[in-house]
Formats: structure tokens, sequence, C-alpha cells
């Protein structure tokens, strides 16, 4: 088949996929240019419409003629807002909350998973490919709790838990592969070992089915600005599962969190339930702005999120192989559907370069160093038609040639 064939019939068939796609009508509520192909919503997801209007309220309304009144209503919000997301990562209410950074929060899980352990359990087992802050904050962790770190590959993490760990740390999914780890197994292997488990659910929250409760997780915290949309910097969320807030002792204990927090009692008592998990006052224009740009996730089936998923990165694959000359560049991300996430990564030489002029393109996706380019579907709006074009155009630019 020509190229021109090729590219004609696989052009075809993303629009019949688009199409055919329940989850299409989604894009009109983010604020796109249908000129750009976005696949970097594994970095910063889009802006959704509902988002401009609501914080414009905020502060002329709730903020500006309401002023300290309107903490009535802004007090719950960490709580509220968390509750939404626990829709998506598969907890029942309670045991989420919203706030700090994904950073702080892994602390605070961490150091309570280490306290938790007998004394006689003197490690923290991490994963080896672990993004780096998490490796900062297991070192960090271990110093103050008195254990070591111990590395080990995700794919052996589970075994190589034993009688001396007290907390397991891994991140759902590889930010530079994609590959997706096996968060049932390795729960249930850190269980049998008498480990607790936190789990960093930056890149799944949002792009795929998690299942907390399900799979007796104990501790977890995520971003929201990726596949959430919640917006640059936007707080991160904390996981606690119920059997074990009565026993999370936070390393940071804050007047957020106290049990009467406006007793200003000079001891501390922590308050029951998910808010036990805060710290200091909520950021709240931030946090109304993600509870806005969670409207978009009313009534969204996650299991057909998932599907769409796997079949947009299963098309721009297919796309890449077609297009891009054999030997190009090479997927580094898992072919299994099991074993992916909802990012396709590709390893090639010059890859900061290739993708400085994808941009250019207006193809957005990211580069990690040294050789990995970064393709993120957000499959709220991410089309089968963008999945061509991105593809079609980095083969252009390998090429060396006009698109």
């Amino acid at each position: 088949m020509s190229d021109l064939a090729a590219v004609s019939d696989l052009a075809r068939e993303a629009a019949d996929h688009d199409a055919a796609d329940e989850l299409a009508p989604l894009r009109a509520a983010f604020d796109l240019d249908d000129g750009t192909v976005y696949l970097n919503g594994n970095s910063l997801g889009a802006l959704p419409r509902a988002v401009a209007p609501r914080l414009a309220e905020v502060v002329r309304h709730e903020w500006g003629r309401r002023l300290a009144r309107s903490w009535g209503a802004w007090w719950t919000a960490p709580e509220r807002v968390g509750d939404r997301i626990g829709r998506l990562v598969g907890a029942a209410p309670g045991q989420v909350v919203v706030g700090d950074s994904t950073s702080v929060n892994l602390f605070k899980a961490l150091v309570a998973a280490v306290r938790l352990a007998g004394p006689e359990r003197d490690e923290i087992l991490v994963d080896a490919a672990t993004f780096p802050t998490d490796g900062y904050i297991a070192a960090s962790a271990a110093r103050l709790t008195g254990r070591r770190v111990r590395a080990a590959e995700p794919g052996t993490i589970g075994r190589e838990a034993g009688p001396r760990t007290a907390a397991v740390l891994v991140n759902h999914v590889d930010y530079r592969t994609g590959r997706l780890h096996d968060l049932p197994g390795i729960t249930a292997a850190a269980h049998a070992a008498g480990a607790r488990v936190v789990w960093d659910l930056c890149h799944s929250a949002g792009a795929l089915p998690v299942g907390l409760d399900e799979h007796g997780v104990d501790l977890a915290a995520g971003c929201t600005y990726k596949y959430l949309n919640g917006g640059p910097g936007s707080p991160a969320f904390l996981y606690v599962r119920r059997e074990l807030q009565s026993r999370f002792d936070s390393p940071l204990p804050g007047w957020n969190s106290h049990a009467d927090p406006f007793g200003m009692e000079p001891g501390y008592r922590p308050a029951d339930g998910a808010a036990r998990g805060r710290v200091g006052t909520p950021d709240i224009l931030s946090l109304l702005a993600l509870d806005a740009a969670l409207d978009v996730w009313d009534g969204v089936d996650l299991a057909a999120l998932r599907s769409k998923s796997l079949a947009l990165t299963d098309f721009f694959l297919r796309c890449v192989a077609a297009y891009v000359p054999e030997g190009r560049v090479t997927s580094v991300t898992p072919a299994a559907h099991a074993e992916r996430g909802s990012q396709v990564s590709l390893r090639r030489p010059g890859a900061g370069e290739i993708m400085a002029e994808l941009v250019r393109r207006d193809v957005v996706g990211d580069f990690r160093p040294p050789d990995v380019l970064r393709f993120g579907f957000a499959p709220l709006y991410c089309r089968f038609a963008d999945a061509e074009r991105a593809a079609r155009e980095l083969a252009a630019v390998v090429r060396g040639t006009g698109a």
C-alpha cells in the first residue's frame, strides 16, 4: 500500500471512530483550539469551560461581596470536592480530602504508614523507577522515622516486601513509559507481608479506573491538574482508608485538622475522618476552580473512559507503525492493555528537538530526557483524528520533510 493510501485509510478510520465515540460530546465542555492537537493532558489538563465563569463568581461575589461570610460555604470544600474525586478513584465518601500538593500528601501518607508499622519494621520499599520527588519524600520520611529506604523494580516490589518492610511506595503509572503497575497484586502482596502501601495516582486518576476501596489500598495521593483538569498547581488529594483513619498520625498537624480548629487549644487533638488529613487554610480559589472542573465528570462511565483510552493509544501506535519509517522510533509503552496507562512514550535520539518541532506544528506532547517523546491521551477530549495527525506530523519531522 502506498503512503498516501495508508494516510487516507487511517484518516477515514479515525473519522469513523470519532463518529461512534460516546464520549465525543464531552470535548465541547473544554476550551480547546481545534487547530491544535493537544496530547499533553498527562502534564496539564485542558481548561473546562465552566471554570472561568465559576471563578469570576467566586472572586466578584463570594470574596468580593460576602468576604469572610463565605467561609460558611467554603469550609467543607476539601471534603466535598474530595468525595467527587473519590468516585473517580473508587473511594466511598469520607475517605478523600483535597488540599496541599502531591508531595506534601505523599509525605503525610508515607510517614503515617510507617508509624502504623511495628518498631521491628525498619525499611521503606520504593519503586526503583519512581518519580524523583517520591524518592526524595521517601528519603525524608526515612530520616524522620529512623528507617532506611530500599528500591525494587515495580514488577518485583510485591515479592520484595518482607517482615522488615514498614511501607511500600509505588507509582500507579510510570511517568516516563506509561507502564501501568499491578495495584491489586502489589497491594495484596504487601499486605501479606504485613506492610502498608501508599500509591501515587498522579498519572492514573482521571485516566482509568483505580479501585482503591475494592483492592484494599491503605493510603494514596495524587494531583488534580493532569487528567482531572483542575488547572496549573491545583490542590492535590489524599486518600486514607476508613479503617485506618483513627490511627492516621500525620507528621504535619495543623489547625485545620484539629478536632476544634477555632478553639485555638495549645494541644493538638486530631479531627475525625478525612479532615484529619488537612493541615492549613485551604487554597479556596484553586479548590473551587477544581470543583467546577470536575463538573465535566458527572455521569462519565469509567469503563467507557478506559475503553476509549486503550482504543486511542492502540490506534496511535498503529498510525506510528504505518507512517514512521521502521526503526526510527521505539515504543517503550507496554503493548499489553493490562500494563498500559493512558500515554504512549516513544524513544528516539534528539527527542527534545523533535518535540519542539512538533509543538511548532501545533502537535503538543512533551519530552523527558534523554530521549523520550510522551503523548498523553485524555479520553474526555482527545480524538482519534488527533492521534492520526500526531503520528503523521511525527513521521514528517522524523523524515525531515514537510507535512
